[in-house]
């Protein structure tokens, strides 16, 4: 009774884990369609970057920036969503295989690790191209919305946060606003 008690807590851990991740690419990755209005036309189609005061020539250097890291984050993020369906058959399997179920946790936390190490990775990058005031607010607004649900020292939940999505064909999603 105790092991399968356990196996609940880990799996409930995980998916609290992987459901920050989820909630974060979701706000993070691309909707494909441009917002309509003055702010698209001017060509800053990100409304973080808008709240910045980003200027044409920081967008310029930003934006190639935030579509691959968009592209990639929306990589790893089917990757941990598909481990973490795979870890739900496996616990729901009528004899689980402890290991295949500690295997499949330790693909999971790696793929958390590799969005963690893109997302560290980007911030690193866009900071070259701001201004030490743009760089203040970003990290004053990242400080603010970094938690998940009460699982961290700030208690405003991720998906209130302004989030960039960049323009494309295809789909008629809405870019996320916190103005």
């Amino acid at each position: 009774m105790r092991k399968k008690a356990g196996l609940l807590l880990v799996a409930l851990s995980l998916a609290l884990n992987v459901a920050f991740v989820t909630v974060w690419a979701l706000h993070a990755l691309p909707s494909l369609t441009p917002e309509p209005g003055p702010a698209a036309e001017e060509g800053i189609w990100c409304p973080l970057h808008r709240r910045l005061g980003a200027t044409e020539t920081q967008w310029r250097q930003i934006a190639p920036r935030l579509v691959e890291f968009q592209d990639a984050a929306r990589a790893v993020c089917e990757d941990v969503n598909r481990s973490r369906a795979e870890l739900i058959d496996l616990i729901a399997e009528p004899e689980p295989d402890l290991e295949a179920i500690r295997g499949k946790q330790d693909e999971i936390l790696a793929g958390q690790r590799r969005m963690q190490g893109l997302v560290i990775d980007y911030l690193l990058a866009e900071k070259d191209a701001l201004t030490p005031e743009q760089q203040r607010q970003l990290f004053d607004m990242l400080r603010q919305q970094a938690g998940c649900s009460g699982h961290g020292p700030i208690s405003e939940p991720m998906r209130s946060s302004p989030s960039c999505r960049s323009p494309g064909p295809g789909n008629h999603g809405r870019m996320m606003e916190n103005e």
